[in-house]
């Protein structure tokens, strides 16, 4: 088998579609499985080594208090080249971003083995205003997914939620994590390890990730508590907004960090006591939840549907607070800051929790479905039903 995994985000930067679909191909390899990975070009050059092929421009604009991408390809007949060559078993989408999807959809139609397409959805449409005022955009996207995709997953359950028109075969497969990445026993950085509690925040710093809401918290638990800091790894379009709450404000030792690349992150990790992750909507899934669990570090957070999902019925639900309410986060990390046995006992829930997403169990379920939705798909004489 060969498989063709299409990314619409690109590769420059951290991400959570890029360490899923990485983590995938990785374990994909170990069993013998071909695999590739598309992506667009976002930067002059990039390169990733031969195992991911540069088709298509991405560019990024601001939507809903986040970041998307709007991507299409120049050049339609490399589509066409590069399917032809690569002879894929399975196109494996990740996300659906126009023009580029339906570009590449529209030219598969012209290759002459079979093929099965699969999409992974990976958003929570649930927090864009503008998918919710179009529903018959909506429909029309449905309707034409019907006739090209032959199985549509989505990493929770909320995220299927957008193609309840979808006639064919739909699966809930979580995301995963890298258990050789993300572990306790990395070290972390020695410039953090000074007897200070250390609370850190991990993403991009924009509207959604909801970063003022903790510099709010942190302001009310510094009042009360002198031997914490607070870390924040990332960039975003209000990062100098959050850098002179933190200024004007009279927060101390708010460590801004910057952007870091990927494998420093379970450093990072691996220097805090806390790890608390204040997204205030957007979220499908929770996988910098995940990946700090699988380092033993207690985690916290505000209630959107992707955590709630995540942590439902389980010690970790009681660690969320309603979005945008500082008060109830601060709350919530003063009972972490000051009871070390609690950080202990929620940080090895964290990591026995985190070693049920593990890689092998996920491309399991992936494998299965391919399966089934091949079944459905060709009949054993090899005939589309």
């Amino acid at each position: 088998m060969k498989v063709g995994f299409i990314c619409f985000h690109s590769f420059a930067n951290p991400g959570g579609v890029k360490n899923h679909i990485l983590g995938l191909s990785k374990e994909f390899e170990k069993r013998g499985i071909e695999t590739k990975i598309i992506i667009p070009r976002r930067k002059l050059r990039e390169n990733y080594g031969n195992k991911v092929i540069i088709m298509g421009t991405s560019l990024p604009f601001n939507i809903g208090g986040t970041q998307g991408d709007f991507c299409m390809n120049l050049n339609p007949f490399k589509i066409h080249k590069i399917l032809k060559k690569e002879k894929f078993d399975i196109l494996h989408f990740h996300n659906f971003v126009v023009p580029s999807a339906w570009q590449i959809l529209d030219m598969q139609k012209k290759i002459k083995y079979p093929i099965c397409n699969i999409l992974t959805f990976h958003a929570n449409l649930d927090g864009m205003p503008l998918f919710k005022s179009t529903p018959y955009f909506s429909k029309l996207f449905v309707k034409r997914l019907n006739k090209r995709m032959d199985g549509i997953i989505g990493v929770a359950s909320l995220n299927l939620r957008f193609f309840r028109g979808y006639k064919k075969l739909t699966k809930v497969i979580s995301n995963g994590i890298d258990l050789e990445r993300f572990n306790p026993n990395i070290r972390g950085y020695k410039r953090f390890d000074d007897g200070k509690i250390n609370i850190l925040f991990i993403g991009r710093i924009e509207e959604r990730k909801g970063l003022i809401y903790l510099l709010e918290a942190y302001k009310i638990l510094q009042e009360r508590y002198k031997n914490l800091r607070l870390i924040v790894v990332g960039d975003g379009p209000l990062k100098k907004d959050c850098e002179k709450f933190a200024l004007y404000g009279g927060l101390e030792n708010v460590v801004f960090e910057g952007q870091k690349k990927d494998h420093t992150i379970v450093r990072y990790l691996n220097s805090a006591h806390i790890f608390c992750s204040p997204a205030i909507f957007g979220e499908s899934f929770g996988i910098v939840l995940l990946e700090a669990m699988a380092c033993q570090k207690p985690v916290c957070g505000f209630n959107n549907l992707g955590y709630k999902e995540l942590l439902k019925g389980t010690k970790g639900e009681g660690f969320l607070a309603e979005p945008r309410d500082s008060l109830k986060l601060a709350d919530i990390l003063e009972r972490l800051i000051i009871n070390e046995d609690l950080r202990k006992e929620m940080g090895k829930w964290g990591l026995k929790t985190a070693k049920e997403y593990s890689w092998e169990k996920i491309a399991d379920q992936v494998l299965e479905f391919y399966d089934e939705c091949m079944l459905k798909k060709f009949d054993k004489k090899g005939k589309k039903h």
